[in-house]
């Protein structure tokens, strides 16, 4: 039985066998793909560990600060519109108070994620320490179908 076309009479074939160069390749083309890095967009936060002894609540009453990221691409500092340089400056000043009051991120469903971004890289550049994300409930059925069943 001849194979690739060749003739059956034990001459040696004159055509190159690219079999195990094609072979080659393919490992080569794997290897390539598993080391290519998968690209992420992530801003890093340290957030604190939690504190296994809280003190009880009915002794805290912490100042809060809540900075909003509306669907109209709006920051809130505490219900007020900023401009990014003023909430800088308003990040600024809480760190410098005694004790530091927490803030508190929220960010629309629909707000940009550039913008979005550009203020949590404010927030850490500014040096705040009480840190906390709200309202994530509203991202618990992102990307599922309306009548998609809720995990339990």
């Amino acid at each position: 039985m001849a194979m690739s076309g060749g003739k059956d009479d034990g001459e040696p074939m004159g055509e190159m066998n690219t079999t195990p160069l094609i072979d080659v390749m393919l490992v080569l083309l794997i290897m390539f793909i598993i080391t290519i890095p998968v690209a992420t967009h992530a801003v890093n936060i340290d957030l604190p560990p939690p504190n296994p002894n809280p003190p009880p609540p009915d002794l805290i009453k912490p100042t809060k600060n809540k900075v909003v990221i509306t669907q109209d691409n709006q920051i809130l500092w505490n219900g007020t519109p900023q401009q990014p340089d003023e909430l800088v400056r308003n990040l600024i000043a809480t760190t410098k108070m005694k004790p530091e009051p927490e803030l508190q991120f929220q960010p629309d469903a629909q707000a940009g994620y550039n913008l979005t971004a550009h203020v949590l890289n404010d927030i850490k550049g500014s040096g705040v320490t009480k840190f906390g994300f709200v309202g994530n409930e509203q991202f618990a059925s992102f990307g599922k179908a309306a009548n998609a069943p809720k995990a339990q």
